[in-house]
């Protein structure tokens, strides 16, 4: 069902190609760790400009609000402790480092040891490592699902399998509001730092049209092999390979509008053309340039964050100002994406998130 994988899985997650002497560090979507960037303040020395101060009604506010994805069929949390996580999705079982999971497992050493691919080496986000797998003839890659749209899950060597299990409460909303829309096939989606394509792929088959951007070209070969392993390849998505700040700021300036966005930015990364994305310098001009495309008729506007140094209320300030004066007014909820382990019930927080909605 599953082999080894010393190197693979898509280059938006690591810096592969870095290590093997390509000369140009390639995007990485997920660090948790920031790195200085090479200029405080600048992208390669370009100034970016301050948030603005915007005039206006500020948005009603719900915080800190948990959503948590629970486990099923398609994915489970197993158990977790001693720095570790040991999760299912579908039928393969993977033990993970986490280092958040600092109390004691509840489940024997045996039923770890018995997963199919355990991950091994360097526990750095940035760090290659390798997989120990307990079937060496099987593959690297696997089907596997979330409510009912396959993908392909995968074995990296910077850890991640192709899927963040936690943002699937983020999917699921997202649906609700594309089927309540009333004209779903009209329903523009864009998808900034898109990854794999899964939530792509979870609008494309709710109706919608989607534009999936991501600066890594492996990242969208996968995504592309996600759409056609899915039976999605007559659904209208665009992929693009571009710096998600050069695209969002052409369709402002081309006049295109979106009714949702979401955003899923590294605290670390570089674009195709060596662009380089700090989160933190790069994050509010950013946000005020998806403002400026969101269209009259927005149903939502999702920023998920991996950056651990940071406090949820950050983020759910820079969204608050980000919509304040916006027509719609709306609501922004922010907290955190959790999972919970079977054995124990512990619950495991994954991300933090801010999600402007309409109503």
């Amino acid at each position: 069902m599953v082999k080894s994988a010393r190197s693979g899985g898509s280059a938006a997650r690591s810096n592969r190609k870095r290590a093997e002497g390509s000369g140009k560090a390639p995007f990485r979507p997920k660090p948790k760790h920031a790195k200085p960037s090479p200029t405080a303040g600048t992208n390669n020395g370009t100034s970016r400009p301050l948030l603005a101060k915007q005039k206006g009604e500020r948005p009603a506010a719900q915080v800190p609000v948990i959503l948590e994805t629970p486990n099923s069929s398609d994915f489970a949390l197993i158990d977790t402790g001693h720095g570790k996580k040991l999760e299912r999705y579908g039928q393969v079982t993977v033990v993970r480092p986490e280092g958040q999971a600092i109390w004691p497992p509840i489940l024997p050493r045996e039923k770890w040891d018995a997963a199919d691919a355990i991950f091994t080496g360097d526990v750095d986000e940035e760090g290659a490592g390798r997989w120990r797998t307990r079937d060496a003839a099987a593959g690297e890659t696997w089907s596997t699902a979330v409510d009912g749209i396959d993908y392909l899950g995968r074995f990296t060597a910077f850890r991640h399998v192709g899927v963040f299990a936690e943002q699937a409460a983020h999917w699921r909303d997202m649906a609700t509001r594309i089927q309540k829309a009333g004209h779903p096939d009209q329903v523009r989606v864009l998808n900034l730092f898109g990854y794999t394509g899964i939530a792509s792929l979870y609008a494309a088959a709710h109706g919608a049209q989607v534009t999936h951007v991501d600066a890594s070209k492996k990242a969208i070969g996968w995504a592309r092999e996600n759409q056609q392993h899915a039976g999605l390849d007559d659904k209208p998505i665009r992929w693009i390979c571009e710096d998600a700040m050069k695209f969002v700021e052409r369709e402002a300036r081309r006049g295109n509008s979106y009714d949702i966005i979401l955003l899923d930015p590294p605290v670390y990364g570089r674009g195709p053309n060596g662009e380089v994305w700090q989160l933190f310098d790069d994050l509010p001009a950013m946000m005020a340039a998806c403002r400026a495309i969101l269209s009259r008729e927005a149903l939502m506007m999702t920023l998920t964050a991996y950056a651990i140094r940071s406090s949820l209320f950050a983020i759910h300030e820079i969204m608050m100002e980000t919509m304040t004066g916006f027509d719609p007014i709306g609501t922004v909820t922010s907290g955190e994406l959790v999972l919970q382990d079977e054995s124990a019930g512990r619950k495991l927080s994954s991300s933090m998130y801010s999600r402007w909605t309409r109503a």
